[in-house]
């Protein structure tokens, strides 16, 4: 039986700022897109795929992380220096850094992260998960 996560589809307001956003960054992070359609695109990664997508059935134009539901999602972001590279281009591609005055050790001294969030609310942990 296979393990693991097979795909993330994330429900947008506005479809062209999510797929600059989104698509910045896990083209960085060397996925590839995959489909685009006229509500959505995705991008993949081996076996797994991340969907974005403005369904008719949306109730809302932003996501709020502090309701019940998805905080966010973390991504292998390379190296420390990689992650560091992402977090000084993120805001020209529509990402705003959350925790900037503990960077890179928000989420604790062992652990080398930075917390991105978007112009809908969405937030990404993009995590250094390779030898420097």
């Amino acid at each position: 039986m296979a393990v693991g996560v097979h795909h993330i589809e994330i429900w947008v307001g506005d479809l062209d700022s999510a797929r600059t956003s989104w698509g910045w960054l896990l083209v960085v992070l060397g996925w590839s897109i995959d489909q685009e359609w006229n509500t959505g695109i995705s991008w993949r990664c081996g076996e797994v795929y991340i969907v974005v997508t403005r369904p008719p059935a949306v109730s809302a134009d932003e996501h709020d992380r502090r309701r019940p539901g998805t905080n966010h999602i973390a991504l292998h972001g390379g190296t420390s220096a990689d992650v560091d590279r992402i977090v000084g281009r993120a805001s020209t591609h529509g990402w705003t850094e959350l925790y900037a005055d503990r960077y890179p050790h928000a989420g604790g001294p062992d652990h080398y992260a930075a917390y991105l969030e978007d112009e809908a609310g969405s937030k990404v942990e993009v995590v250094a998960t390779a030898p420097r």
